[in-house]
């Protein structure tokens, strides 16, 4: 009898510890994203100067996503994206300032419709309310050229996570660094000298001094993310919330924001879930800004259509049951209001990118890049030195002037410096990602060149001609 009872209670005692130990099915969600950070600038991507204390110890607590990408190397549109799990030209957001279509929905209305409070504090840059009916969460500046940006407090952030136990979380926390202009954080930490410049960029004392003062609002939003993090252990709520980081698109020097190169389309995504994503893990699975919605959706319970999202659910990547998710990303840039029109669709597998630009024939301008001084004057030093320095000249020439087609073996070619488009040992290569782009422009209804003009743009919410898409 006795033996009966303790084997009773052995039981007893195994089943309790299998409870307390099983995750919840469905978790908290918070995201942290950064604002305008070329993700090969971040230490555990490879970068070389900025001091991320904070995203270092949190990168190895959880997967770290090594090919994650935006469709558009722009603010509005790449958000967009994210938040409706719809590609531009599907959600109408195909230009930067230009809102999405009405009757698109988005993240609050779907996990909404699971039973989450989905809230947003920091930077929105997403239009128009109906579409992104996030409640609003005190404590972070919205404004991302505010100069200098405005002093955060945690008390939105802990009011909203911490409101009601009993009804799930998504918090989305949207930070405006290290969006121009750079004037947060230490630049005296980053002396011009010890910097050690990308190879994309032109090597002149006032890119120098630029970039330190650019590494300087990285290692400023880090020490947000820090925050952020133990907000959340404080309220002895990290077990059960799945932790997203993302650094968005490229920063504001040439070459990587607004366009399709490598540093403009790579971001960084980083996901902490104790239990359930494996820590100091790193995935070489293919994944873009659309597939995070119907992720979320999942995990949270619920099935995403796949004949409403562009995107598709990478949860398994997320734990660890697979390394694979798409097979190609896409990307485009429409130039207007950014700049004359300048249209660029582009592709890639992971290994190689295919670039097409639409109009070579023009030369490329970004007005707030070239032309406004008070937070670009670095470019100007690419232009004057270009007299006397090849490979400035080089830059600038490459940066204005753009073939018609462009091929990079990117996991080689990191900054894709060589174009290999022309090369005969590539063509098979070139053909098969150009094939596969035409199938892509042809499913989203993509007219081309039409799509960047004034009069597109102005159009961006209504079905004509100009502005096709699917309902």
């Amino acid at each position: 009898m006795k033996a009966l009872v303790l084997f009773a209670c052995l039981l007893a005692s195994v089943a309790g510890s299998s409870q307390a130990e099983e995750k919840p099915s469905r978790p908290n969600i918070l995201v942290i994203l950064a604002d305008d950070c070329t993700h090969s600038d971040l230490s555990f991507h490879g970068g070389e100067n900025a001091k991320t204390p904070n995203l270092d110890a949190f990168a190895k607590q959880g997967t770290v996503f090594e090919r994650a990408y935006v469709s558009m190397a722009m603010c509005a549109p790449c958000r967009s994206e994210f938040y409706s799990g719809r590609l531009p030209i599907r959600n109408g957001c195909a230009w930067n300032q230009a809102a999405s279509r009405p009757g698109t929905r988005s993240m609050p209305h779907y996990l909404g419709e699971l039973g989450y409070r989905v809230g947003l504090a920091g930077k929105t840059h997403i239009k128009p309310a109906t579409v992104y009916p996030f409640e609003e969460v005190s404590g972070f500046d919205e404004n991302c050229v505010r100069e200098p940006t405005l002093p955060h407090s945690l008390d939105g952030v802990k009011r909203f996570i911490s409101r009601d136990a009993a009804q799930p979380f998504c918090l989305v926390v949207a930070l405006t660094e290290p969006h121009v202009p750079w004037v947060m954080g230490d630049a005296g930490a980053y002396p011009p000298r010890s910097i050690k410049l990308p190879p994309n960029l032109a090597d002149t004392p006032r890119t120098r001094q630029d970039f330190g003062r650019y590494l300087a609002e990285i290692t400023y939003m880090d020490g947000q993310v820090g925050e952020i993090l133990k907000a959340l252990e404080d309220a002895k709520l990290d077990s059960n919330t799945l932790v997203v980081f993302s650094s968005e698109q490229g920063a504001q020097f040439p070459g990587n924001k607004w366009t399709n190169y490598d540093t403009g389309l790579h971001t960084s995504i980083v996901a902490r879930w104790p239990g359930v994503v494996p820590a100091g893990r790193r995935t070489p699975a293919l994944v873009q800004y659309a597939d995070v919605l119907p992720t979320f959706i999942e995990l949270a319970g619920g099935k995403p259509d796949a004949a409403v999202f562009d995107g598709s659910s990478f949860a398994s990547v997320l734990r660890g049951a697979s390394d694979k998710h798409r097979e190609f990303t896409y990307g485009m840039h429409n130039n207007y209001p950014e700049g004359p029109p300048y249209p660029i669709r582009s592709i890639s597998d992971g290994e190689w990118r295919y670039i097409r630009n639409l109009t070579p024939e023009r030369t490329y301008i970004e007005k707030h890049l070239m032309g406004r001084t008070e937070h670009n004057p670095y470019w100007g030093s690419w232009v004057f030195t270009a007299t006397e320095n090849p490979r400035h000249l080089h830059l600038v020439e490459r940066f204005l002037h753009r073939p018609s087609e462009e091929l990079y073996h990117t996991s080689e070619d990191r900054f894709e410096m060589k174009n290999l488009a022309a090369d005969p040992a590539h063509a098979e290569i070139k053909a098969r990602l150009a094939k596969e782009l035409d199938r892509h422009l042809a499913d989203q209804l993509d007219p081309g060149v039409p799509l960047d003009t004034p009069a597109a743009s102005e159009a961006a919410n209504k079905l004509s001609p100009l502005y096709p898409g699917k309902p």
